[in-house]
């Protein structure tokens, strides 16, 4: 007896350790039928984990590299990860629509509660503006973080938010029932893309308070909203910076 004991000590100390330090399997893929779980063990259907890692705000790992077929472990970054993250990231690519520094073509419309829009009027304001249409996937991924974008600055009222949709206002209404979206929002909006000779989407460009534009993208990217909060951080530091001095 002693002696299997001192061999299954002995597989124990030669094997195990080769294990541990066996490299990861060049075929281990993340797949959407990978299982997909917590640190404390709770799974996520690939519909959920998908869009956690679209934020940018959270890692993924194989659970057991060296196993084909391993679970993937996703865990959330601090704050000062997730910002060293995003700044590793090229900037979206610019769109071809607009041109950094140069005067903003305003336009005139009316949101889907009839509210009259003039941006010539919000001189002086930040103009966020996002080009989307409903039946476009990529617009409605970006749509959550954009909503949480407008709950970061909604005591802000030197920045305004605005959305030029090509839907119709039934359509948008109906949207929006499920789908919070916090810009004010412009129904028909097809005249307004075809001022900029703008035809993809979702396009978003930030519009400093001196009417110039100050950043834009088109298509989807990770750390697009990381870019529109920065620009409007910028801008409104800047603002602070030639106010008067005794000005409250």
């Amino acid at each position: 007896m002693k002696r299997i004991l001192a061999a299954i000590a002995f597989f124990i100390t030669l094997v195990l350790p080769a294990i541990a330090q066996k490299p990861a399997s060049s075929k281990v893929k993340l797949t959407e039928n990978s299982v997909v779980k917590d640190t404390s063990g709770t799974t996520f259907p690939y519909a959920i984990w998908n869009k956690l890692l679209y934020t940018g705000r959270y890692s993924i790992r194989p659970e057991y590299p060296q196993l084909e077929n391993t679970a993937f472990i996703i865990t959330r970054l601090s704050d000062e990860e997730f910002e060293k993250r995003m700044t590793s990231l090229p900037k979206p690519k610019e769109s071809k629509y607009f041109k950094t520094g140069s005067s903003f073509s305003h336009f005139k419309a009316r949101d889907i509660t009839g509210k009259k829009i003039n941006t010539k009027e919000l001189a002086g304001k930040t103009i966020v503006l996002n080009f989307w249409f409903i039946n476009c996937p990529p617009c409605q991924k970006e749509i959550p973080d954009l909503h949480q974008l407008t709950e970061t600055f909604k005591e802000d009222s030197s920045i305004v938010f605005l959305a030029v949709a090509l839907d119709q206002k039934h359509e948008l209404k109906d949207f929006l029932k499920t789908h919070p979206f916090g810009y004010k929002i412009i129904d028909d909006g097809r005249y307004i893309s075809n001022q900029y000779g703008l035809n993809s989407y979702p396009t978003n460009v930030v519009i400093s308070p001196d009417g110039k534009v100050y950043f834009h993208s088109s298509g989807l990217s990770s750390n697009t909203v990381y870019w529109l909060k920065k620009s409007i951080e910028e801008l409104r530091q800047t603002a602070l910076k030639n106010e008067p001095a005794g000005t409250d």
